[in-house]
């Protein structure tokens, strides 16, 4: 019989919570001939969903112009279920924040790319994401929000 206190730490499921596309210019941008700009904004957020189960999800937002003319806006928000219990509370936003995301991720970037091409554009390969270093930046930004710096 297992020990009812280890660590559990187990993928419930991935899945795709929202998915959207808008080309609010189309036909006229479709001709233009001048290389777009592309912004691409990730989010992670984490919630509980049930006892020792959590859905955490990575957003990204892209969005590609020309000029002030928007090409298209791809929002996806990928998430997935996990089944964590018998974690330090000092390491749990760590394993939220960290390893989650990381699992979660490439299918982010997977949907993302094969919404764009569907759309008739070349795919956007969103880059690989250190999530434990955006982590640890995000906590050194909340650690340091009271303390003023001089330049």
């Amino acid at each position: 019989m297992a020990d009812n206190n280890e660590p559990v730490f187990q993928i419930q499921r991935v899945y795709m919570k929202e998915a959207s596309l808008e080309q609010p210019n189309s036909p006229a941008i479709l001709l233009d001939q001048e290389q777009p700009s592309v912004d691409i904004q990730l989010g992670v957020e984490a919630q509980q969903a049930a006892e020792g189960m959590f859905e955490v999800a990575v957003s990204a937002t892209v969005t590609t112009k020309i000029k002030d003319k928007t090409v298209f806006l791809v929002e996806v928000k990928q998430a997935g279920i996990f089944e964590i219990r018998n974690i330090p509370a000092d390491q749990m936003q760590a394993v939220m924040g960290i390893a989650c995301p990381q699992i979660v991720y490439p299918y982010l970037r997977a949907n993302v790319s094969d919404i764009v091409t569907r759309a008739g554009f070349p795919p956007v390969h969103l880059a690989e994401i250190n999530f434990q270093a955006m982590y640890e930046q995000q906590q050194a930004q909340q650690q340091g929000s009271g303390i003023i710096t001089s330049a």
